[in-house]
Parts: structure tokens; C-alpha cells; sequence
């Protein structure tokens, strides 16, 4: 992971424990040069410190925006453990081993995120949480969990339920039908699983997902990401270097900030638009995955010429 630019306090400490954490790499599985394989672990000779020498990866799921951004990054579960060194601005980890266990998508990021969370906070049934790093839980009939508070989580798996995270690094799931998730907190996260469920992220850097039949996922933050798999569902991102993907049969994916990206499945509907250094529109873009030398499951944003072109950054 790329160095962090504030300068923060760390501890270090060799101990048995195997710790849980989260880990980004650029698109070719690489961090910081570094090439890794899922399946692999790896040992490190020398000192371990945070931010300078080891292994590093982020207890908390959504921490690891902060150093690869959801749009065209590759993420994994992993284990660390030897010598340990916490950082002391967030919840990276630097180690002397580590092993890539498998690789997460973005609603497996949000889901870990969400479950990290709450199990570290006391759920509070059928209200909502506003208080540091608490969480909120519904799981009644059209019921509603609202999450304010910093590092908060809620979440709703009852019929028509609806979450709501609005704190930094905050997450929200809906698993019920009919269900929505909003997160507009910093690096926050929204995910709904269930029929006509919808995802909104507003945060910078955040990302959201939408798995259910006709569901629809927006992320409106800068770097942020947005991902449908449903039928006939629907990804949105308008951030700037955001990227919309859209995996589901019968999906439309639309990336309309500045060098934003799109991806869909064959028979998907890919929408993009050209801005200048000014922000100004100049070229939109639309095409059908699989048609016209579309590549399903590839990365496209417009030049200035209007064209489709493949991201290969």
C-alpha cells in the first residue's frame, strides 16, 4: 500500500496471533511493485514497521479505499501474522507474513465491512445508532435502521426495510425486498441484495452495490464505484474517476464523470461521456456489450473523439 502522508504513531509486536484483514492491489495484483497470487503466502526478512517496511493490509474492509480507490483495483481477504505493526491513523497492519486467501469483489468489500462493524458494536434492534462506531439492526417487517455516528453500520433484512449510514467509513445493507441502502458518509458503503433493492454512495472513495432482480447501485463520489449483478439492474457513478459495472442480464452501466469508466456484460448498455481538463462536456457515448468489437467484461472510457476505448491503466 502507498504510503500515508500523515505522520502517525505505531507500535510493533511479535506475537502468535493470526489477525483477519483486507488488502488492495493495483489490476495486475501488484502492491507497490510487489507481485502477489491468491493462494500464496509470503514472508518478510527485516524489520516490520507501519507505513515503511512488511506486509500491509487493513483490519477494517473499507480502510483499504484509502490506498487503491474501488474503480479498477483488485482486493483480497488475508491473513497476517509473526511481527505485527499497527498504524495510528487507521487500521493498517503491517506484518512479516502474509497469505492472499481469495479474492473479494466490491459487495464482498461491503459485506465484510458491514459485519466488521457490527460485531464490534452493540445493535440496537428497530432504532438507530448515532454514537461512534455503533450499529443499527432491523430484521422485522418493513422495518428501518439508521447509522449516523463515525464508523457506524446498518442494516435491514426485512420485507421493504431500508438502512441508512450517514457517518465516515459508515456502511449500509438491505437484504429484504423492496429494501434500499444509503451511505453518504467518506468511504462509506451501501449494499441491497433484495428484488427492486437500490444502492447510493455519496462518499469520495465509496462504493455500492446492488445484487437483486431490477435493483439499481449509485456512487456519486469522486473515485467511487458502482456495481450491479441483477436482472435488468442499473450502475451509476458520476464521481470523477469513478467506474460503473454492470454484470447482470439486461443491465446498463453509466460512468458520467471525469475520465470515468464503464463495464457491463454481453447484451448490457454501456453510457459514457467525454469531459475536458475543464470538467466541460464535449463527446457522450453509448454501445451494447458485445456488438460494434465491444469486449464483454472489459473497462471502457470515451476519448475525445467519441470513441470507446479500452482502460488498460
Amino acid at each position: 500500500m502507498a504510503q500515508n502522508e500523515a505522520v502517525a504513531e505505531f507500535a510493533s509486536e511479535t506475537t502468535n496471533e493470526t489477525i483477519v484483514s483486507y488488502k488492495g492491489f493495483d489490476k495486475d495484483w501488484k502492491c507497490r511493485d510487489f507481485p502477489y497470487e491468491v493462494g500464496k503466502t509470503y514472508a518478510h526478512d527485516g524489520a516490520v514497521e507501519a507505513c515503511s517496511s512488511g506486509f500491509h493490509a487493513c483490519e477494517y474492509p473499507l480502510d483499504v479505499f484509502s490506498y487503491y480507490p474501488p474503480a479498477g483495483s483488485k482486493f483480497a481477504v488475508v491473513e497476517q501474522s509473526g511481527t505485527l505493526s499497527r498504524h495510528g491513523d487507521d487500521s493498517k497492519v503491517a506484518s512479516s507474513s502474509i497469505t492472499v486467501k481469495a479474492e473479494l469483489t466490491l459487495p464482498g468489500i461491503i459485506k465484510a465491512a458491514i459485519e466488521y462493524t457490527i460485531s464490534r458494536a452493540k445493535p440496537i434492534k428497530g432504532e438507530h445508532s448515532t454514537g461512534y462506531r455503533g450499529a443499527a439492526s432491523s430484521t422485522g417487517y418493513q422495518g428501518a435502521a439508521s447509522s449516523t455516528g463515525t464508523r457506524g453500520a446498518a442494516s435491514s433484512t426485512g420485507y421493504q426495510g431500508a438502512a441508512s449510514s450517514t457517518g465516515d467509513y459508515g456502511a449500509a445493507s438491505s437484504t429484504g425486498d423492496y429494501g434500499a441502502a444509503s451511505s453518504t458518509g467518506y468511504q462509506g458503503a451501501a449494499s441491497s441484495t433484495g428484488d427492486y433493492g437500490a444502492a447510493s454512495s455519496t462518499g469520495t472513495r465509496g462504493a455500492a452495490s446492488s445484487t437483486g432482480y431490477q435493483g439499481a447501485a449509485s456512487s456519486t463520489g469522486d473515485y467511487g464505484a458502482a456495481s450491479s449483478t441483477g436482472y435488468y439492474g442499473a450502475a451509476s457513478s458520476t464521481g470523477d474517476y469513478g467506474a460503473a459495472s454492470s454484470t447482470g442480464t439486461r443491465g446498463a452501466a453509466m460512468a458520467s464523470g471525469y475520465q470515468g469508466r464503464a463495464k457491463g456484460a454481453d447484451g448490457n448498455a454501456l453510457f459514457l461521456v467525454y469531459r475536458d481538463n475543464e470538467y466541460v462536456i464535449r463527446k457522450v457515448g453509448a454501445a451494447i456489450v458485445g456488438e460494434n468489437g465491444i469486449k464483454a467484461d472489459t473497462w471502457y472510457s470515451l476519448n475525445e473523439a467519441g470513441d470507446f476505448v479500452e482502460v488498460t491503466e
